[in-house]
């Protein structure tokens, strides 16, 4: 998320970031948004009655803000059929590791296991699966002899950060369209 805050001070970039919001509160990303004079909202998951519940008020706050594009930068829950519904094919997360290889919570080990020498960072529209959405943008990180999972996370992180950046102001530059999981840009 501070990648994109970042880019946002360049009026060239193309893109503003309108809110952040989170399901936990005091984080570092609430902070910085603050410090910047950017909304703010928290959504705990367990203050709802149900999951369903749950999507429907982080739905509802998000559209609040009319967001064009929605970023799941650190946001590590899965959004429901109405968040879906309501932001199909405008909902971007990133996932470490080159889909679809390496789905779910631990790419960089997975890759590390499977003993691939390049893994790296994949842009997606989020759909109802895990990782599965189409693909916006992907960057390659080759796998080193002595990596640890640490070590390679590290560096996909910084892959991911560059090629979000890159991708996000294009979109909010040229336009996109999700055609199946085909996305053209422009």
């Amino acid at each position: 998320m501070q990648a994109l805050l970042d880019a946002s001070d360049d009026p060239a970039w193309g893109a503003e970031v309108v809110a952040v919001g989170s399901d936990r509160e005091g984080t570092l990303g609430e902070k910085r948004a603050l410090d910047r004079g950017i909304p703010t909202f928290v959504l705990k998951v367990p203050d709802y009655a149900s999951r369903e519940e749950w999507d429907r008020a982080l739905t509802a706050a998000v559209a609040e803000h009319r967001p064009d594009l929605i970023v799941l930068a650190g946001f590590m829950k899965l959004v429901g059929e109405d968040f879906l519904a309501r932001f199909e094919g405008r909902t971007l997360n990133t996932h470490p590791a080159l889909s679809p290889s390496f789905p779910g919570m631990h790419g960089p080990r997975d890759a590390l296991h499977h003993g691939v020498k390049v893994t790296g960072a994949t842009l997606f529209v989020v759909d109802a699966g895990v990782d599965t959405g189409a693909i916006v943008a992907q960057t390659a990180v080759p796998v080193l002899d002595d990596d640890t999972e640490d070590t390679l996370h590290e560096r996909i992180k910084t892959a991911e950060r560059a090629m979000l950046v890159d991708a996000v102001g294009r979109l909010a530059r040229e336009g996109f369209t999700v055609t199946g999981r085909k996305v053209t840009i422009g």
